[in-house]
Protein backbone atom coordinates (compact mmCIF):
# COMPACT_ATOMS: atom_id res chain seq x y z
CA UNK A 1 0.00 0.00 0.00
CA UNK A 2 1.47 3.37 -0.86
CA UNK A 3 0.15 6.96 -0.55
CA UNK A 4 -1.78 8.33 -3.14
CA UNK A 5 -0.53 11.33 -3.97
CA UNK A 6 -1.88 12.80 -6.73
CA UNK A 7 -0.04 13.58 -9.87
CA UNK A 8 -1.69 16.33 -11.65
CA UNK A 9 0.56 18.40 -14.51
CA UNK A 10 0.12 21.90 -12.13
CA UNK A 11 1.63 20.67 -9.10
CA UNK A 12 3.23 17.14 -9.80
CA UNK A 13 6.47 16.77 -8.38
CA UNK A 14 7.48 12.97 -8.60
CA UNK A 15 8.99 11.87 -4.44
CA UNK A 16 12.64 11.14 -5.60
CA UNK A 17 12.09 15.01 -7.06
CA UNK A 18 10.93 16.62 -3.68
CA UNK A 19 13.11 15.02 -1.52
CA UNK A 20 16.02 16.10 -3.14
CA UNK A 21 14.46 19.68 -3.37
CA UNK A 22 13.52 19.76 -0.02
CA UNK A 23 17.30 19.22 0.89
CA UNK A 24 18.62 22.09 -1.41
CA UNK A 25 15.69 24.52 -0.04
CA UNK A 26 13.66 24.73 -2.72
CA UNK A 27 10.67 26.85 -1.73
CA UNK A 28 8.44 25.68 -5.15
CA UNK A 29 9.88 22.11 -4.38
CA UNK A 30 7.75 23.17 -0.47
CA UNK A 31 4.83 24.34 -2.46
CA UNK A 32 4.04 20.93 -4.66
CA UNK A 33 4.41 19.18 -1.63
CA UNK A 34 2.31 21.04 0.54
CA UNK A 35 -0.08 20.85 -2.34
CA UNK A 36 -0.28 16.96 -3.49
CA UNK A 37 -0.31 16.29 0.35
CA UNK A 38 -3.65 18.84 0.66
CA UNK A 39 -5.21 16.38 -2.70
CA UNK A 40 -4.36 13.51 -0.24
CA UNK A 41 -6.00 13.93 2.88
CA UNK A 42 -9.33 15.35 4.09
CA UNK A 43 -10.29 17.99 6.25
CA UNK A 44 -8.86 15.94 9.01
CA UNK A 45 -5.78 16.00 7.20
CA UNK A 46 -4.91 12.34 7.38
CA UNK A 47 -3.28 10.85 4.67
CA UNK A 48 -4.92 8.07 3.03
CA UNK A 49 -4.08 5.23 1.23
CA UNK A 50 -4.66 3.94 -2.56
CA UNK A 51 -8.03 1.16 -2.48
CA UNK A 52 -8.93 -1.59 -4.85
CA UNK A 53 -11.60 -1.25 -7.49
CA UNK A 54 -13.66 -3.60 -5.66
CA UNK A 55 -13.53 -1.46 -2.43
CA UNK A 56 -14.66 1.37 -4.09
CA UNK A 57 -17.27 -0.26 -5.36
CA UNK A 58 -18.50 -1.36 -2.40
CA UNK A 59 -18.64 2.12 -0.71
CA UNK A 60 -20.26 3.47 -3.84
CA UNK A 61 -23.56 1.12 -3.53
CA UNK A 62 -23.84 2.23 0.35
CA UNK A 63 -24.95 5.60 -1.11
CA UNK A 64 -28.96 6.24 -1.76
CA UNK A 65 -27.95 7.80 -5.37
CA UNK A 66 -26.53 4.78 -7.23
CA UNK A 67 -29.81 2.73 -5.99
CA UNK A 68 -32.10 5.25 -7.35
CA UNK A 69 -31.00 5.94 -10.61
CA UNK A 70 -30.32 1.99 -10.89
CA UNK A 71 -34.02 1.34 -10.02
CA UNK A 72 -35.10 4.00 -12.66
CA UNK A 73 -33.01 2.64 -15.64
CA UNK A 74 -33.87 -0.92 -14.47
CA UNK A 75 -38.36 0.21 -14.99
CA UNK A 76 -37.13 2.27 -17.90
CA UNK A 77 -35.78 -0.55 -19.60
CA UNK A 78 -38.18 -3.48 -19.03
CA UNK A 79 -40.96 -0.54 -20.13
CA UNK A 80 -38.60 0.03 -23.47
CA UNK A 81 -38.47 -3.77 -24.34
CA UNK A 82 -42.35 -4.03 -23.24
CA UNK A 83 -43.41 -1.25 -25.71
CA UNK A 84 -41.30 -2.20 -28.44
CA UNK A 85 -42.10 0.38 -31.51
CA UNK A 86 -38.73 0.21 -32.54
CA UNK A 87 -37.96 3.31 -35.05
CA UNK A 88 -35.08 5.06 -36.53
CA UNK A 89 -35.05 7.79 -34.39
CA UNK A 90 -34.72 5.30 -30.96
CA UNK A 91 -31.15 5.07 -32.15
CA UNK A 92 -30.58 8.77 -33.18
CA UNK A 93 -31.53 9.76 -29.46
CA UNK A 94 -28.98 8.27 -27.49
CA UNK A 95 -26.55 9.76 -30.14
CA UNK A 96 -27.52 13.23 -30.04
CA UNK A 97 -27.58 12.87 -25.96
CA UNK A 98 -24.15 11.74 -26.34
CA UNK A 99 -22.82 14.35 -28.22
CA UNK A 100 -24.30 16.78 -25.89
CA UNK A 101 -23.90 15.64 -22.75
CA UNK A 102 -20.37 17.11 -22.05
CA UNK A 103 -22.41 21.22 -22.91
CA UNK A 104 -25.23 20.06 -20.66
CA UNK A 105 -23.15 18.76 -17.84
CA UNK A 106 -20.81 22.00 -18.33
CA UNK A 107 -23.89 23.81 -18.23
CA UNK A 108 -25.24 22.31 -15.08
CA UNK A 109 -21.75 22.40 -13.15
CA UNK A 110 -21.24 26.10 -14.21
CA UNK A 111 -24.49 28.30 -13.78
CA UNK A 112 -26.58 25.34 -11.16
CA UNK A 113 -23.82 24.24 -9.06
CA UNK A 114 -21.17 27.08 -9.07
CA UNK A 115 -24.57 28.91 -9.00
CA UNK A 116 -23.92 32.70 -6.50
CA UNK A 117 -26.29 32.98 -3.88
CA UNK A 118 -28.75 35.75 -4.67
CA UNK A 119 -30.65 38.05 -1.58
CA UNK A 120 -34.27 39.17 -2.99
CA UNK A 121 -35.03 41.39 0.35
CA UNK A 122 -35.75 38.80 3.23
CA UNK A 123 -35.26 35.93 0.21
CA UNK A 124 -32.31 34.23 -0.47
CA UNK A 125 -32.19 32.16 -3.72
CA UNK A 126 -29.56 29.34 -3.09
CA UNK A 127 -31.08 25.76 -3.88
CA UNK A 128 -29.54 22.62 -2.39
CA UNK A 129 -27.46 21.31 -4.67
CA UNK A 130 -25.27 24.49 -4.83
CA UNK A 131 -25.27 24.00 -1.38
CA UNK A 132 -23.97 21.33 -1.04
CA UNK A 133 -21.52 21.80 -3.92
CA UNK A 134 -19.82 24.44 -1.84
CA UNK A 135 -19.21 22.19 0.88
CA UNK A 136 -17.87 19.64 -1.37
CA UNK A 137 -15.48 21.97 -2.63
CA UNK A 138 -14.44 22.75 1.18
CA UNK A 139 -13.74 19.26 1.88
CA UNK A 140 -13.41 17.35 -2.16
CA UNK A 141 -13.17 13.56 -0.03
CA UNK A 142 -15.94 13.67 2.44
CA UNK A 143 -18.14 10.96 0.37
CA UNK A 144 -21.26 11.72 1.33
CA UNK A 145 -21.04 15.29 -0.58
CA UNK A 146 -19.53 13.59 -3.70
CA UNK A 147 -23.16 12.14 -4.81
CA UNK A 148 -26.57 14.36 -5.32
CA UNK A 149 -28.44 14.87 -2.57
CA UNK A 150 -31.31 11.95 -2.35
CA UNK A 151 -33.74 15.06 -2.20
CA UNK A 152 -32.57 16.95 -5.17
CA UNK A 153 -31.95 13.24 -7.53
CA UNK A 154 -35.70 12.43 -6.80
CA UNK A 155 -37.56 16.06 -8.35
CA UNK A 156 -34.63 15.70 -11.23
CA UNK A 157 -35.89 11.96 -11.66
CA UNK A 158 -39.80 13.19 -11.44
CA UNK A 159 -38.84 15.88 -13.89
CA UNK A 160 -36.83 13.45 -16.42
CA UNK A 161 -39.88 11.31 -16.11
CA UNK A 162 -42.10 13.84 -17.22
CA UNK A 163 -40.38 14.65 -19.76
CA UNK A 164 -40.22 11.01 -21.27
CA UNK A 165 -43.87 10.59 -21.00
CA UNK A 166 -45.03 14.00 -22.18
CA UNK A 167 -42.59 15.91 -24.71
CA UNK A 168 -42.10 13.29 -27.04
CA UNK A 169 -44.54 11.96 -29.93
CA UNK A 170 -44.11 8.09 -29.38
CA UNK A 171 -43.90 6.62 -25.31
CA UNK A 172 -41.24 4.19 -26.74
CA UNK A 173 -39.00 7.23 -28.02
CA UNK A 174 -39.44 8.73 -24.46
CA UNK A 175 -38.23 5.60 -23.12
CA UNK A 176 -35.13 5.73 -24.70
CA UNK A 177 -34.84 9.22 -23.60
CA UNK A 178 -34.94 8.02 -19.96
CA UNK A 179 -32.88 4.96 -20.78
CA UNK A 180 -29.89 7.11 -21.74
CA UNK A 181 -30.41 9.23 -19.53
CA UNK A 182 -30.42 7.05 -16.68
CA UNK A 183 -27.42 4.98 -18.11
CA UNK A 184 -25.45 8.42 -18.12
CA UNK A 185 -26.22 9.89 -14.84
CA UNK A 186 -24.95 6.43 -13.32
CA UNK A 187 -21.80 7.14 -15.04
CA UNK A 188 -21.28 10.17 -14.03
CA UNK A 189 -21.75 9.57 -10.30
CA UNK A 190 -19.70 6.42 -10.64
CA UNK A 191 -16.90 8.61 -12.35
CA UNK A 192 -17.60 11.32 -9.83
CA UNK A 193 -16.94 9.20 -7.16
CA UNK A 194 -13.94 7.09 -8.12
CA UNK A 195 -11.83 10.71 -8.88
CA UNK A 196 -12.49 11.88 -5.41
CA UNK A 197 -11.28 7.92 -3.94
CA UNK A 198 -8.11 6.65 -3.37
CA UNK A 199 -8.18 4.46 -6.11
CA UNK A 200 -5.30 5.22 -8.42
CA UNK A 201 -5.93 6.01 -12.33
CA UNK A 202 -4.11 2.38 -14.28
CA UNK A 203 -5.35 3.43 -17.90
CA UNK A 204 -4.89 6.87 -19.82
CA UNK A 205 -8.31 7.63 -20.85
CA UNK A 206 -9.47 7.54 -17.35
CA UNK A 207 -6.43 9.28 -15.78
CA UNK A 208 -7.15 11.99 -18.23
CA UNK A 209 -10.77 12.82 -16.66
CA UNK A 210 -8.92 12.36 -13.10
CA UNK A 211 -6.53 14.95 -13.81
CA UNK A 212 -8.85 16.91 -15.28
CA UNK A 213 -11.34 17.50 -12.44
CA UNK A 214 -8.36 17.28 -9.63
CA UNK A 215 -7.44 20.61 -11.31
CA UNK A 216 -11.00 21.81 -11.10
CA UNK A 217 -10.67 21.33 -6.93
CA UNK A 218 -7.32 21.68 -6.02
CA UNK A 219 -5.84 23.93 -9.03
CA UNK A 220 -8.32 26.35 -9.49
CA UNK A 221 -12.49 26.06 -9.60
CA UNK A 222 -12.80 28.92 -12.30
CA UNK A 223 -11.88 25.92 -15.13
CA UNK A 224 -12.37 22.49 -15.66
CA UNK A 225 -16.27 21.96 -15.42
CA UNK A 226 -16.91 18.90 -17.25
CA UNK A 227 -16.52 15.77 -15.05
CA UNK A 228 -16.79 12.30 -17.34
CA UNK A 229 -14.74 14.06 -20.56
CA UNK A 230 -12.20 15.46 -20.72
CA UNK A 231 -10.97 18.20 -23.80
CA UNK A 232 -14.53 18.37 -24.77
CA UNK A 233 -16.80 21.20 -23.55
CA UNK A 234 -14.21 22.66 -21.61
CA UNK A 235 -12.25 23.56 -24.76
CA UNK A 236 -15.06 24.31 -26.74
CA UNK A 237 -16.20 27.13 -23.87
CA UNK A 238 -12.58 28.15 -22.99
CA UNK A 239 -12.49 26.44 -19.89
CA UNK A 240 -9.01 24.16 -20.79
CA UNK A 241 -6.11 26.24 -19.55
CA UNK A 242 -2.48 24.87 -19.84
CA UNK A 243 -2.31 24.31 -15.88
CA UNK A 244 0.83 24.97 -15.81
CA UNK A 245 0.82 28.87 -16.57
CA UNK A 246 -3.28 28.72 -14.39
CA UNK A 247 -2.84 30.37 -11.45
CA UNK A 248 -3.86 28.30 -8.54
CA UNK A 249 -6.99 30.01 -6.74
CA UNK A 250 -7.03 31.32 -3.03
CA UNK A 251 -10.97 30.10 -3.16
CA UNK A 252 -11.02 26.75 -4.60
CA UNK A 253 -11.91 25.33 -1.45
CA UNK A 254 -14.50 28.18 -0.73
CA UNK A 255 -16.29 29.09 -3.60
CA UNK A 256 -17.93 32.89 -3.95
CA UNK A 257 -15.41 33.93 -0.85
CA UNK A 258 -14.59 36.73 -2.62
Amino acid sequence: MTTDRPTTSSHETTTGTGEKAERTGSASAEHSHRTKRSESAGSSGRIRRSVSLGAAAREFLRHPSPWMIGAVLIVALVARVLVGDWQLTDALVPIVILAAFPVIEWVIHVTVLHWRPKHLGPITLDSELARKHRAHHTDPRDVPLIFIPPKSLLLTIVALVAIALLAFPRLGLGLTFLLTITVLGLLYEWTHYLIHTDYKPKHAAYRAIWRNHRHHHYKNEHYWFTVTTTGTADRLLGTAPDPATTPTSPTARNLHAH
